[in-house]
């Protein structure tokens, strides 16, 4: 199954419910993805993914960027497209975008904390509360959809691991020189912050043709703004 033309708005119905798509090997989406970091700037790439194995439980895939000519890296995810890792030793889902089925007004939570994720945090926790809003026509450079919109508002927290750093530097006087040595200590600190995520979901694309992920410091500003968007999509007979 091919093109996007068949999907646009004019021929499309408004789906108001979606059951668990039946996804094979071969399925692939091409997305346009774009990572806004405030005041460092942004990047922007192509990127492709490929199903290579389906079982009850689990997708499998293969994600490279558009054009390469490397090996795709090879990822495993829950049925429902699920982030899944270990987390203090325990397998533990991180990020669940979709809840099949998926209905008008139907929630869903991901909660977790992660002891030590870096070698900057003691711990970091996060807090996500899902919602199936409704739908939504949505444009994005494969076209323009009638999708299902899901939105996620949550928190998060950490806290900074204490420290020593040493910092030595030369001082002259009257001729000679000499070093000196300071050594500063990092106490653990708490910090916390905001997320914002939309997702909007086609039944007939068998995933989400644009997702944006949004998240905020403890001052309210914005820090990071990821977007997604589907640029052309192929589905295996």
């Amino acid at each position: 199954m091919t093109g996007l033309s068949a999907l646009c708005l004019c021929a499309a119905s408004m789906a108001q419910s979606a059951d668990r798509p039946a996804t094979k090997a071969g399925d692939t989406w091409v997305y346009r993805d774009t990572n806004e970091m405030g005041p460092m700037g942004w990047k922007q790439t192509r990127d492709e993914f490929t199903v290579t194995r389906v079982t009850p439980s689990s997708i499998y895939y293969a994600a490279r960027e558009s054009g390469s000519s490397q090996s795709p890296g090879i990822y495993l995810a829950g049925a429902d497209w699920s982030r899944i890792r270990a987390v203090n030793g325990k397998e533990t889902v991180v990020n669940r975008p979709l809840n099949f089925p998926l209905t008008p007004g139907k929630t869903w939570t991901l909660q977790y904390r992660e002891d030590h994720p870096n070698k900057a945090h003691k711990f970091e926790e996060w807090d996500t509360r899902y919602t199936v809003v409704g739908t939504e026509t949505v444009t994005v450079p494969g076209g323009t959809f009638n999708a299902i919109k899901v939105e996620a508002e949550g928190t998060w927290k950490a806290e900074i691991e204490p420290s020593n750093s040493v910092v030595q530097g030369a001082q002259t006087t009257a001729g000679s020189t000499s070093m000196t040595t300071e050594v500063r200590y990092t106490v653990a600190a708490p910090f916390e912050g905001r997320t914002y995520k939309a997702l909007w979901y086609v039944p007939e694309v068998h995933r989400w043709v644009k997702v944006v992920e949004e998240y905020y410091g403890s001052d309210g500003v914005r820090t990071e703004r990821q977007t997604s968007e589907l640029e052309s999509f192929k589905l295996a007979n």
